[in-house]
């Protein structure tokens, strides 16, 4: 595996499992690994990097910790106006181009809260095994916001706008076995056996013809009704809108102050 893969950042680590198989996981356990700007910017470089390493075949992503990715880190998201806000959406979804545009299998192994961008995160991924402990949310509601990291794009995508409204807009939970019944994820395994059976199934895919994989990946990218881009380009216009409301900051002091937010619709 190419020393360029380095993600220069703890919080992103990367392993050569052999056989052509990357491991990439977040590690930032203690706060079940809620993306902050760092990690952002290792991710990119290091998917980035696994896609132009001839070496690496296939890709194995999960969380360090009792959970997958918790989205990302609220307490930051205060401190930035529209144009700063813009910026730093453009840069998550340079993270969320970079896992769906790799040209290689990637499989992502998740367990416990699989959150806000986190869930967007796996479903950039190409096949998802869960384990029994997982969940899937988007909560943006509760801090006034839209879904982010083209959320609409892939629920839409997996789900069909009904299902899909009903998760963004309600925010519940989705346990592990009914994403399973959704298509959102291929398995659900005991806790102890998510790692073995996502390295299973890297495995098979990086054993398997992955230039013709990588070519069948562009054709189901190609299929959807509308790009990744344009949904991305939407979605960034309508976030900078929701993060200037003062929804949004009820949203966020009243997570900090541990307290239900109390909405205006304005």
């Amino acid at each position: 595996m190419n020393a360029l893969i380095d993600p220069q950042t703890s919080k992103v680590k990367v392993e050569d499992l052999g056989k052509g198989i990357a491991r990439i996981s977040l590690n930032r356990p203690g706060k079940l690994n809620a993306l902050d700007d760092e990690m952002y910017a290792g991710l990119r470089h290091v998917f980035e990097a696994v896609n132009h390493d001839r070496s690496v075949r296939a890709v194995l992503l999960t969380g360090e910790g009792r959970g997958f990715c918790g989205g990302s880190d609220v307490n930051k998201m205060l401190n930035h106006d529209l144009v700063t806000g813009r910026t730093r959406l453009q840069r998550r979804h340079a993270v969320i181009q970079a896992v769906s545009a790799v040209e290689k299998p990637v499989v992502a192994a998740v367990r416990g809260p699989v959150a806000g961008i986190g869930f967007s995160l796996a479903m950039a991924c190409d096949l998802v095994i869960a384990s029994d402990t997982a969940y899937f949310k988007h909560t943006f509601r509760n801090v006034g916001l839209v879904p982010d990291g083209g959320a609409i794009y892939f629920l839409c995508q997996q789900l069909g706008v009904g299902r899909a409204k009903e998760l963004v807009y309600t925010g519940r939970r989705l346990p592990a076995e009914e994403a399973l019944d959704w298509g959102i994820v291929q398995g659900v395994v005991a806790d102890t056996e998510l790692e073995n059976r996502a390295r299973e199934l890297v495995s098979e895919l990086a054993a398997g013809p992955t230039l013709a994989l990588a070519l069948t990946k562009k054709l189901f990218r190609a299929a959807a009704n509308a790009s990744l881009d344009t949904a991305l380009e939407i979605e960034s216009f309508a976030a900078g809108v929701a993060r200037a409301s003062g929804d949004h900051a009820e949203g966020v002091n009243a997570f900090r102050q541990k307290r239900p937010p109390e909405f205006k619709g304005e």
